[in-house]
């Protein structure tokens, strides 16, 4: 057993208590032990994103389950291996994944404290430049930036569309606009 770091358990404290801004501060930390983890499982950029982002939704549907006593990284990397797990089966299946009732009514508590550092930087930009930038991301990452900012769409009305879980799209909309943001802010 080890012993959270002092911020990173004031985040998971918080993020229990479904503080937006601890969400945020969870998965910048923990994106890229994640990401790289299965991008050695899986050797494809593509799936091991969406699995990451899978792990992330469940992870944070879940997170009043964490026992801090135990680190995150460990519990977010067994919740990995098994979305890989399910990944394999449904790819093998072809089954796709719909997201229950309680799910859904877990993510939609995450609370979306508009707007965000990124959400200033994206509006503060000249359409023109932004255009350009936000071609420079992934399609998938273009899409919900797309329905989120310029059609204007909820979390609900983006899952509807895209056919993905609420949560899925939350996690994927923090990851583009993350993204999203390091590339305005390169020369």
């Amino acid at each position: 057993m080890e012993i959270q770091n002092e911020k990173v358990q004031l985040h998971i404290e918080k993020a229990k208590k479904g503080n937006q801004i601890s969400f945020n501060f969870l998965l910048d930390t923990f994106w890229n032990d994640v990401y790289r983890y299965q991008l050695s499982k899986i050797k494809n950029d593509n799936d091991a994103e969406d699995i990451t982002i899978r792990t992330f939704s469940k992870a944070f549907d879940k997170i009043h389950t964490f026992n801090t006593t135990y680190k995150f990284k460990t519990w977010l990397i067994a919740i990995s291996k098994n979305v890989y797990i399910d990944f394999l089966r449904k790819k093998n299946s072809r089954i796709l994944l719909d997201t229950s009732k309680e799910q859904e009514e877990a993510a939609s508590r995450i609370i979306d404290n508009e707007p965000s550092a990124e959400s200033k930087i994206i509006t503060e930009q000249n359409l023109a430049k932004l255009l350009r930038d936000i071609k420079k991301l992934k399609p998938k990452y273009q899409e919900v930036i797309h329905l989120r900012f310029f059609q204007e769409l909820s979390y609900k009305e983006i899952s509807d569309k895209t056919g993905e879980p609420i949560n899925n799209v939350k996690i994927k909309l923090l990851r583009a606009k993350k993204l999203l943001a390091e590339i305005i802010k390169k020369p």
